[in-house]
């Protein structure tokens, strides 16, 4: 018997692949799920009422080109529906982006803690993922443009970035993109902007409305707290989306997550709702937690960094196994390169009380 076989190709192999933060606790009477930045107050009620509305329809194929769904962010938007493009989750749209602009040998730049997603992206394609270390876990634009060659042919650029909720203000952005090259496609993965309240932030959408090489992408899974549906969407100059449009699959959005993002981009006061709660607890947890004598990296998202010390056996992994034991699963960040942090996202009141009890007891053992 032959042992040759069909073989990926080059690069896919070397690639690690992606682990959702866990979702159980074995043995725990009640489990509150903290590791992947779900909504603590779930999908607004109207996008549950249109989701159901399409079960009677699933013989139908959904609309190739999500069209109401564009209009409806266009409209809350301001922008022209001709330039957004729906995904799967804006995981769908960075692939998609990279099957368009990155072959052998390109290389695309991600900073040092940025999206995991983006080295997969980025070798899947066959091109070389490289990455730019970060100033205090936070983006460095000299440090991207450091890393810039002929082969570049992308930039992911997270903001704020996950995991480690950090951002940089929109002039940083625009510096960055007036020392790229015009042939360099800078993305833009605002997947956490709805929780940003600085004032020297913005999503970038005047850089993409003014340029002919920037896109960004954006995710209904966090503050619409549709993550279940994978609907996310992107947008961009004509000539990008035309090529995007090129390599998507035809029904790559399917009718129930079109008609939930409708009405759940639609619904102001959910949104609004979803921020004030996630501008309560932020805070609360910041400075509660930094009183247990740990380190908090400040955070614009929804969702928190905590470093542990890492003596007399307070380290991350430590903490983790305590607090699941109690039924708070939260997310170990090791695969990022931080051995020493678990992220926690904003939860209900009980759960955001319950973990810093439980590293209140950690912490004193």
């Amino acid at each position: 018997m032959s042992n040759v076989r069909p073989q990926p190709r080059p690069g896919v192999l070397s690639i690690s692949a992606y682990v959702p933060g866990k979702s159980g606790a074995p043995g725990a009477a009640k489990v509150f799920k903290l590791s992947s930045n779900e909504s603590p107050l779930g999908p607004s009620p109207r996008a549950v009422e249109a989701y159901r509305s399409v079960a009677e329809h699933l013989e139908d194929y959904p609309d190739g080109a999500s069209t109401r769904l564009r209009e409806a962010i266009a409209g809350v938007y301001g922008l022209d529906p001709a330039r957004i493009i729906c995904g799967a989750g804006s995981d769908d749209l960075l692939n998609l982006i990279g099957r368009a602009y990155l072959s052998d040998g390109d290389e695309a730049i991600h900073s040092q803690y940025g999206f995991l997603v983006y080295p997969i992206v980025t070798m899947g394609t066959g091109a070389k993922p490289v990455v730019a270390p970060e100033k205090d876990l936070t983006t460095d634009v000299d440090a991207i443009l450091a890393a810039v060659t002929p082969r570049t042919k992308v930039i992911f650029l997270a903001n704020p970035n996950n995991p480690t909720g950090t951002y940089i203000p929109y002039d940083e952005v625009k510096r960055l993109h007036a020392g790229l090259r015009p042939d360099i496609l800078l993305v833009l993965d605002a997947a956490y902007a709805e929780y940003v309240s600085r004032n020297d932030y913005s999503t970038g959408l005047e850089l993409v409305a003014e340029s002919e090489n920037v896109v960004m992408c954006r995710t209904f899974s966090k503050i619409h707290a549709l993550a279940a549906l994978r609907l996310g969407w992107m947008v961009g100059p004509a000539h990008v989306v035309d090529a995007v449009n090129r390599v998507r699959g035809p029904f790559n959005v399917g009718a129930p997550a079109i008609e939930a993002g409708i009405a759940a981009v639609q619904d102001a006061g959910h949104v609004e709702r979803s921020r004030a709660h996630n501008d309560r607890w932020m805070p609360w947890l910041t400075e509660e937690i930094a009183k247990l004598g740990l380190t908090v990296t400040p955070s614009v998202a929804n969702f928190l960094l905590i470093h542990f010390p890492g003596q007399n056996g307070k380290t991350a992994q430590a903490a983790d196994a305590f607090l699941t034991s109690r039924g708070l699963v939260l997310r170990s960040v090791a695969s990022y390169g931080l051995p020493g942090a678990l992220r926690m996202s904003i939860g209900t009141e009980e759960a955001n009380r319950l973990v810093v009890a439980a590293l209140a007891e950690f912490m004193a053992g």
